[in-house]
C-alpha cells in the first residue's frame, strides 16, 4: 500500500467516525424524547418491562416447539390419567371382590357366621322375592 492510499484510508476513516458519533448524539436525543413522551403517556419502565415480557410470553407460545411440546405434554397427561382410572378401577373391584368373599365365602356360597365356607349340603331357598327368604340363602346350583 502507497503513502497516499493509506492517506486516504485515514481520511475515510476519520469521517466514518464523525458519523458515528453523529449518530450516537441523534440516538441519544432520539431516546431523551421517547423517555419524554413514554412519561407524558404515563409509561413507566415496570409497565413497559410487563408489555414486553407479554409480548415475549405470547411469542414462545405461537413458535413451533411450544406447540410440539404442549401437545406432547398433553397427550401424556390424558396416558396418565387414563393409567390412573384403570388402576382406580382394577382397586375399586379388587376391594368389591374382598368384599364380596367376606359376605358370600371363597367359593361363592353364602357364609353363615361361624359355618365354614364350604357347606356340606346344599339347600334351596325360597324365592329371591320373598320377604321371609334367609339373606344367607343361595339359589344357585353347582353341578
Amino acid at each position: 500500500m502507497t503513502e497516499e492510499e493509506a492517506e486516504e484510508l485515514r481520511t475515510e476513516l476519520t469521517k466514518v467516525e464523525e458519523e458515528i458519533h453523529t449518530l450516537r448524539q441523534v440516538l441519544a436525543a432520539k431516546e431523551k424524547h421517547a423517555t419524554e413522551l413514554k412519561r407524558k403517556l404515563g409509561l413507566s419502565p415496570l409497565t413497559e418491562f410487563k408489555q414486553n415480557l407479554t409480548k415475549g410470553w405470547q411469542d414462545v407460545q405461537t413458535s413451533n416447539a411450544y406447540k410440539k411440546t404442549q401437545e406432547t405434554l398433553s397427550v401424556a397427561g390424558q396416558k396418565t390419567t387414563a393409567a390412573f382410572s384403570t388402576m382406580g378401577t382394577a382397586i375399586s373391584r379388587k376391594l368389591g371382590d374382598m368384599r364380596y368373599r367376606k359376605h358370600w365365602g371363597e367359593a361363592g356360597l353364602p357364609a353363615r357366621p361361624g359355618q365354614a365356607p364350604f357347606p356340606s349340603k346344599l339347600t334351596l331357598c325360597p324365592t329371591p322375592t320373598s320377604k321371609d327368604s334367609d339373606p344367607f340363602c343361595y339359589t344357585r346350583l353347582f353341578v
